[in-house]
């Protein structure tokens, strides 16, 4: 992690007193500011060394003195003994701005005390260049720290350009992200590292400094948004701001000094009253002031337009308890006026990062909407700190780590990251990687979906049924034919909302194949990387993909055909006998004048028998079946496509594709399938049209035992009270 320099590129002076860096402070809050890491004295330190043997180095002062507030009791002779090590190893290294280098590793370090990272963290947090900038090895560190703080040093070690060429940096991520799937406190080192490179990245070219902040907007940013590391987060927020959009931040800097010399503060007036309240209610608590960071200074300007002096920052409530948060509300929505709307759970319902908190709004007499958080002082410090607040979260002995369905209890561990890990060992080159990777972070928020059997599957904001098939079944997923969500039938481009139950139905044919239009309904990486991957090893018979063989339906619509496989022992000889090979109908026996070709039935038509059937040559060798009134058969002809005969064998089972038209009605749906079930047809695929005029179309395919039994089937269906058709499917004619 070669640190950047030492220009600061800050987003532009704060008013004096300002809390958490980037964030602005109204007026009238002002608090005494935590003194600045002051990188010329570290320097002289770094260079003078301890003073006798055995004493902590006065260099890592600020180090010991922020550890200890967080764990009063933490030995400290590892961070002595690091400490060393990394100095005399990083002796006589500068950094671009002239310091001596040691004094990265040092603000790396503080910036992870103040979090509160335990010894372990801060440990490998100073010797996290040794590996990669000097001649110390990872048995060196290994030998005298210890396997733990090995680990760490590694995964955040990037690999040579020499050996990787473009793609260490890709490549250097994914190793980072795999050893952060083991061990989060990888990102918490990497995330800090970032940070003060950022801060020093002043002395840099230009178009250095864009290229670097243009990863940590698309990388590094959302990791810490995921990882819960708000501190970080918003911190690396103002300082991409700054570099990416100067003339905006330059505006926003403007909006916050002028608010800063208002003479009236609503939001300290608001924080007033509410401490009245809190202390009339006998309820103790600490009322702040949450000053917006830069950038929410902007994204609230966006979106509201003129700004008024409640929307730079809100109020923060912070109590001992988790039952006095619900009390403080109480006495805000009693005593005060609520804007109900605002109101968010985030308590009962913790965010994906581990953000728990109750966000409500109390608007004041001239309209002005001031929102106030409230929160234990527990949650607060996982809210700015995330992972990095939990200490050692690998303490807990591995056996209880896991629940019933697979997934790790560890916070540290989230579906995001399980997911990650998964498709990232999917992706083809690490191009694909590092573009996948920015697109995955980009979608920041995940919803959960509940299994039939209770077990639940996270996704992201957006994802379908074919992205909750593939994160269930990983590959399996290629069979799946359908989906019930809520416990209504669904078509697998179905997009699903938070707290959906959904069922996956799975087909039985080991041969199944996915649909190419599946690409298009995918949302997560894993389920485009495994579509792409079956799409990519199977060139020779491109289902769906050509224009004159409208066969490739996707089956959540109508029957996809499906090619028959091939004997397995190889071609027959000349003037065999026509082949019986079984087509997506099922065990319907096709008889076709092409020894040895695979035999599909076409989806478009779904041709049974006994109806009068012709044959065509397609791409890949096979024989596409189609009914011969199908329209299709038109354009094959005029395609100058190779007519082959075909005609039906003994078998009598069959598959086929029925349109149900219908009134809308209460519990239409489970009595038409429990008509079609008592006739001994097994619902393969459906899908349900939304309702127009009040009337609904219903497509199904369905398993029959006997194609003779069609008749009786269609029959019983149109007996179902409401149905007024059923028909057979029939394909759209050329320009519909």
């Amino acid at each position: 992690m070669n640190a950047e320099a030492a220009k600061p590129a800050t987003p532009g002076p704060v008013p004096s007193g300002s809390v958490p860096s980037g964030r602005a402070t109204p007026a009238g809050t002002r608090r005494k500011a935590r003194s600045r890491l002051d990188l010329r004295r570290l320097g002289r330190a770094a260079f003078l060394g301890p003073t006798s043997r055995g004493r902590l180095p006065d260099a890592i002062g600020h180090v010991v003195d922020a550890h200890r507030a967080h764990h009063p009791d933490a030995d400290l002779d590892p961070l002595r003994r690091a400490y060393l090590l990394a100095e005399s190893s990083h002796r006589g290294q500068m950094r671009k701005s002239g310091e001596p280098y040691i004094t990265h590793p040092l603000a790396v370090t503080l910036i992870l005390a103040e979090l509160g990272a335990e010894t372990t963290t801060l440990t490998a947090s100073l010797l996290h260049d040794t590996v990669e900038d000097t001649e110390v090895t990872l048995d060196q560190v290994r030998e005298q720290f210890g396997e733990e703080v090995c680990y760490l040093v590694d995964g955040v070690t990037k690999l040579e350009k020499v050996d990787y060429g473009a793609a260490a940096e890709p490549e250097t991520f994914r190793k980072m992200l795999v050893a952060t799937g083991n061990d989060v406190r990888v990102m918490s080192i990497k995330l800090a590292d970032r940070l003060h490179n950022m801060r020093t990245l002043g002395v840099m070219r230009p178009e250095k400094q864009e290229r670097i902040a243009k990863v940590t907007r698309d990388v590094l940013i959302p990791l810490a948004e995921r990882l819960g590391v708000q501190a970080l987060k918003t911190e690396l927020e103002d300082l991409v701001f700054a570099i990416l959009r100067p003339e905006e931040n330059k505006h926003t800097r403007e909006l916050i000094l002028r608010n800063a010399s208002r003479a009236d503060d609503p939001l300290a007036e608001v924080a007033a009253e509410v401490r009245k309240v809190l202390r009339e209610a006998d309820l103790a608590a600490e009322v702040l002031i949450r000053p917006r960071h830069f950038v929410s200074v902007h994204r609230v300007s966006r979106k509201r337009g003129r700004l008024r002096g409640a929307d730079f920052g809100r109020v923060l409530v912070l109590v001992n308890e988790d039952a006095d948060c619900y009390g403080v509300l109480g006495e805000l929505h009693t005593c005060m006026t609520p804007v109900v709307s605002e109101f968010k759970d985030f308590i009962a319902v913790p965010k994906f990062n581990l953000y728990q908190s109750l966000h409500t709004a109390v608007a004041r007499d001239d309209g002005q909407v001031v929102e106030v958080l409230i929160r234990t002082h527990q949650m607060h410090k996982v809210a700015e700190a995330g992972v990095v607040a939990l200490g050692n979260p690998y303490a807990v002995p591995a056996e209880e780590q896991s629940t019933s369905d697979g997934e790790r209890v560890d916070p540290t561990r989230p579906g995001w990251l399980s997911r990650l890990l998964e498709w990232q060992r999917g992706a083809p080159d690490p191009d694909t990687f590092w573009s996948t990777l920015r697109e995955d972070l980009a979608q920041d928020r995940e919803i959960t979906v509940f299994r039939p059997d209770g077990g639940t599957i996270g996704l992201p904001e957006g994802a379908t049924c074919v992205d909750a098939a593939y994160a269930q079944y990983g590959e399996d997923a290629h069979a799946c034919i359908g989906a019930r969500v809520n416990g209504r039938l669904a078509t697998l481009s179905t997009v699903l909302r938070d707290g959906d139950t959904v069922q996956l139905l799975m087909g039985q044919d080991p041969a199944s194949e996915p649909s190419r239009e599946w690409l298009e309904h995918a949302h997560t990486p894993a389920a485009r990387i495994a579509i792409q991957r079956w799409l990519t090893a199977h060139p020779a018979d491109p289902v769906g993909n050509d224009p004159a063989d409208p066969v490739g339906n996707d089956r959540t619509g109508s029957d996809a055909a499906q090619p028959a496989p091939r004997p397995a022992t190889g071609e027959p000889p000349a003037g065999h006998a026509p082949e019986a090979v079984p087509g997506s109908s099922g065990g319907a026996q096709v008889l076709a004048d092409r020894p040895g070709a695979p035999v599909r039935l076409a989806g478009c038509c779904t041709p049974v028998p006994p109806d009068e059937v012709t044959g065509f040559l397609v791409r890949g060798g096979a024989v596409t079946v189609h009914r011969a009134e199908c329209a299709a058969v038109a354009r094959m002809k005029a395609a100058g496509r190779a007519e082959v005969g075909v005609r039906w064998g003994e078998g009598a089972e069959c598959r086929v594709t029925l349109v149900a038209e219908s009134f809308v009605r209460p519990h239409l749906l489970a009595d038409l399938t429990e008509a079609m079930a008592v006739e001994g047809a097994e619902i393969v695929s459906a899908t349900v049209e939304p309702p127009t005029h009040q009337q609904v179309r219903h497509t199904y395919t369905v398993q029959l035992p006997d194609a003779a039994h069609l008749p009786t089937l269609m029959r019983a269906m149109r007996r179902v009270a409401g149905v007024y058709d059923v028909s057979r499917a029939t394909p759209q004619t050329q320009g519909t």
